[in-house]
């Protein structure tokens, strides 16, 4: 693990006006990677020693923190993120907590995966922000997929050290680089010794159960949480390509992918790369709460490996806005990588790409997962 020195000191006390005014961020070089825990994708936070002030679930929202400086309930001050209460010593001769006193919560990643960076956010919280901050990682193995917090907490779980014990800022993204090549179902964020935090994102790539897609047979072979992953786009101006790959259906505008509108004579695309190398035998785009500003057209390429050559299964085609459309491939595209070009610009929502993965992809697929402890 590598900490990301962004920050010194602490925010000032919020003086009126814009609450993100004093906020400390920083480019983390991670934050392009899918959130695994993303509440899209299944994330929990599944228990918490303590939340006296504001609710453990809040650490998972995807949207910014809200400050209201008059919002105050019977408790005190209603705080958007997870802050427990003050923590005290045993007796008026030591009222300070222990150096090892500290606050936890567990949370399950919506999908597992190799996590390659946190953010820590503590927006809002200036005076009232952990001291310091740890996170553990665990990869789940028992009989069932879904231990209780008892199960995790039994002392029987082995527990891996993502962001050893570190000092964070207040009211700003601390970002953490992890190395460790491990696939990951948990994680344990612990502070050090009370406080609060924010939001807590964690960016890597998912990892997906081999065993658990051959059971399926045909599936989605480009969705995030089949261990599909967006490599690059043309554009991202509106809202990130990665929510095209996301579950479920879009149920907002920017719940998808929109670029600028474009003012010359080219295209915009996202390329993606698959689960595996896969056959593709049937094709879904769609432009869902994108009326005005859908795509005009799409087409879709496919390759094998980073430098193959591209080659068109789907030609372009008209799409129309706010609908989803489906193409069945009268020949099945075969490779790792798909590219799909929208013409001019504007944007859609989700992109599905079924299929199953040929014999060399699984193969891969299931040595991949050993080798990272799955």
């Amino acid at each position: 693990m590598v900490a990301i020195p962004s920050f010194t000191g602490n925010a000032n006390p919020y003086g009126g006006g814009d609450p993100y005014a004093d906020y400390r961020t920083a480019d983390f070089p991670f934050t392009g990677l899918a959130n695994l825990a993303d509440r899209r994708l299944g994330a929990g936070v599944i228990a918490a020693n303590d939340e006296f002030f504001a609710q453990r679930e809040n650490l998972l929202v995807p949207e910014p923190a809200e400050f209201d400086p008059e919002h105050f309930g019977h408790k005190g001050k209603i705080m958007d993120g997870w802050e427990t209460r003050r923590r005290r010593g045993a007796s008026a001769e030591q009222p300070w907590p222990t150096a090892d006193d500290h606050d936890w919560a567990l949370v399950r990643l919506g999908a597992p995966g190799v996590i390659r960076g946190i953010v820590v956010d503590t927006a809002h919280f200036r005076g009232n922000m952990p001291q310091a901050v740890s996170v553990e990682g665990t990869a789940w193995e028992g009989a069932h997929g879904a231990p209780t917090p008892e199960e995790l907490l039994s002392g029987n779980v082995k527990w891996t050290t993502l962001v050893p014990r570190t000092p964070v800022a207040g009211h700003a993204a601390n970002g953490f680089e992890v190395t460790a090549e491990q696939r990951f179902t948990h994680l344990r964020v612990n502070q050090h010794p009370d406080g609060g935090i924010a939001r807590l994102r964690v960016y890597g790539e998912v990892v997906p159960d081999p065993k658990w897609l051959a059971a399926l047979g045909t599936v989605d072979v480009v969705a995030l949480e089949n261990g599909g992953a967006v490599e690059d786009a043309s554009n991202r101006f509106y809202s990130p390509p990665v929510n095209t790959i996301s579950p479920g259906r879009s149920r907002k505008m920017d719940d998808g992918w929109e670029t600028a509108r474009r003012r010359d004579r080219g295209n915009d695309w996202i390329r993606y790369r698959l689960a595996a190398d896969s056959e593709i035998r049937a094709v879904e785009i769609d432009t869902a709460y994108l009326k005005g500003n859908a795509a005009g057209w799409a087409a879709l390429s496919v390759r094998t490996g980073e430098d193959g050559e591209w080659a068109e299964f789907l030609p372009r085609t008209r799409l129309q806005p706010d609908t989803n459309h489906r193409f069945v491939l009268d020949t099945p595209a075969v490779g790792t990588h798909v590219r799909i070009d929208i013409f001019p610009d504007g944007g859609f929502s989700r992109l599905r790409l079924f299929g199953s993965f040929t014999e060399r992809g699984a193969a891969e697929l299931a040595a991949r997962h050993r080798e990272l402890g799955g």
